[in-house]
């Protein structure tokens, strides 16, 4: 009796004035900002730039760390990776989940609602316990290939059809998530098809083909390299392979829309858009830089009064879709101290006023098993400041980026000592201090350190004060790392304090340049 009292006010409105939405989470997998929406004038992407003029786009929506399975877990939990224990990626040897206590959006909509909410995920999860994370429905790489569940939309689709079938007959509001696996890499796996799977269910031959979908195919000596990258035809290769698939993404996004329509939902769903992290290339994935945690974010509403075919300077965080699910399927938020994020269903309204001092966190502590490498960061809209606890360490390479041509060959020219159209040398990016500090307005391809700098010292301070007291607030395990202890039990359990490794009174030897690259064996 409960749940029908509950659900009542959504099946009299019948519109979309009143009472809670529908939400449907539409996920890439690894994209940045490869869409004619936001700007890039050669990768074509019909379906988003339509959503973009439907909604709202975000100029400034962060992810709040740079790798698969944390990133989805923080959507899914709304806390940061070290709060929610999903230090790292998920599936096989890496086996890492969310802490046993750690709720999520499937699960408190089930309990919240009494199970008038109905729950599904269509696509890449990546996340677990499987406990911690409930669909009513579920189609994903735990029942199915990841190609099969992530890149065949024709498939995908027909799952979708089912749900919100299911959730028409049901006449219950619904969360759907799907999590598409492109545009990320699969070189390193199968290579057969392609370094981003481009070829895989592209009608060529041996390669099968998927009906809902028409590749496009780029001509990569007409591309333009992002500043970011260096500038060779090797990456150029990459991005066409890569725009490849994001013809497959951004179909596969209007063919969710279409279902929406065809089930006569699509006046009650608010549809939103975003990616894991950034691009799988240097300085993207798996790093704090911007291109690893700038994320594409259009939110489109069903309703009137909200803001359509316009555009947000609002500095927003991936940590803040969690809450905003709620708010839209009229949930309250959980009372845990850990969820950090704010609804951002308010800007659907109206701009917010423009702070400098606004600002975003990232956590980001592993990404495969082996790479441990934890930094923390926080961001406002001048400057950005990343500590490397780490730092001693070199910042390590994950497997599939590793294998890609454009690593191998950076990798190549370093060993042969040759030179390169780039502005960092590998050198660079393997070794970092333990703070780095930026000014994103003047420099945004972040090459000047100033952490050092006399004349940031203050704003260095301010920064680094701001970081720890979120750290504190989220209850980071890494808060006093590298120099100190964390002691939060016993006779400190009511005042943790960080005590001295006496880091500050050794003489740390310099790092020695490895030379005997003949002992390895390099990929040509």
């Amino acid at each position: 009796m409960l749940v029908l009292q509950w659900i009542v006010p959504f099946l009299v409105i019948g519109g979309c004035s009143a009472g809670p939405q529908n939400v449907l989470l539409l996920l890439a997998d690894d994209a940045g900002f490869e869409s004619g929406a936001y700007l890039n004038k050669f990768c074509q992407t019909p379906h988003l730039d339509a959503l973009a003029k439907r909604g709202l786009l975000f100029n400034n929506a962060f992810t709040s760390v740079s790798s698969c399975s944390p990133s989805r877990a923080q959507l899914l939990t709304g806390q940061a990776s070290h709060s929610s224990g999903m230090y790292g990626l998920h599936q096989g040897v890496h086996n890492f989940n969310v802490l046993p206590e750690t709720g999520s959006l499937p699960n408190v909509l089930l309990t919240q609602s009494g199970g008038g909410i109905f729950s599904g995920i269509i696509g890449k999860k990546h996340v677990g316990a499987a406990f911690n994370f409930r669909f009513d429905f579920e189609q994903t790489e735990e029942q199915h290939s990841i190609n099969q569940i992530g890149r065949n939309i024709t498939r995908m689709k027909e799952y979708a059809r089912q749900f919100l079938k299911q959730a028409k007959d049901e006449k219950k509001p619904f969360f759907l998530m799907v999590g598409f696996h492109d545009p990320h890499r699969c070189g390193h796996i199968t290579p057969q098809f392609g370094e981003f799977c481009e070829r895989w269910g592209s009608g060529e031959e041996g390669m099968g083909s998927i009906p809902d979908w028409q590749p496009i195919y780029y001509d990569w000596r007409n591309l333009e390299v992002p500043a970011w990258l260096p500038d060779t035809d090797v990456v150029r290769q990459e991005l066409a392979a890569q725009y490849m698939t994001i013809s497959r993404l951004d179909q596969g996004v209007g063919v969710m829309l279409k279902e929406l329509e065809m089930a006569g939902l699509a006046d009650q769903t608010l549809v939103i858009y975003t990616s894991d992290n950034g691009p799988p290339f240097p300085g993207g994935r798996t790093n704090l830089y911007e291109h690893g945690i700038r994320s594409p974010l259009i939110i489109s509403s069903p309703r009137k009064e909200d803001r359509h075919h316009e555009t947000t300077a609002a500095m927003v965080s991936l940590l803040d879709i969690y809450p905003s699910v709620l708010e839209a399927l009229e949930i309250p938020k959980p009372n845990d101290t850990k969820i950090v994020g704010k609804s951002i269903l308010p800007v659907l309204r109206e701009e917010p006023s423009i702070k400098e001092s606004d600002s975003v966190f990232g956590s980001h502590s592993y990404h495969e098993v082996t790479m441990a490498y934890p930094m923390r960061m926080v961001r406002n809209r001048r400057y950005k400041l990343i500590h490397n606890i780490n730092y001693w360490s070199d910042f390590p390479i994950d497997q599939d980026f590793y294998t890609s041509p454009t690593f191998q060959q950076i990798l190549n020219a370093t060993i042969n000592k040759q030179s390169l159209p780039w502005y960092r040398s590998l050198l660079q990016y393997y070794q970092r201090p333990e703070w780095e500090l930026y000014d994103i307005k003047a420099d945004p391809l972040e090459r000047f350190n100033l952490a050092e700098k006399p004349k940031y010292n203050g704003t260095l301070k301010q920064l680094r004060q701001q970081l720890f007291d979120w750290q504190v607030a989220t209850k980071d395990p890494w808060r006093c790392a590298p120099h100190a202890v964390l002691q939060e039990q016993g006779i400190f359990k009511d005042q943790p304090a960080c005590l001295t490794l006496g880091h500050e009174a050794l003489q740390r030897p310099k790092r020695k340049s490895l030379s005997q690259y003949e002992e390895y064996v390099v990929l040509s």
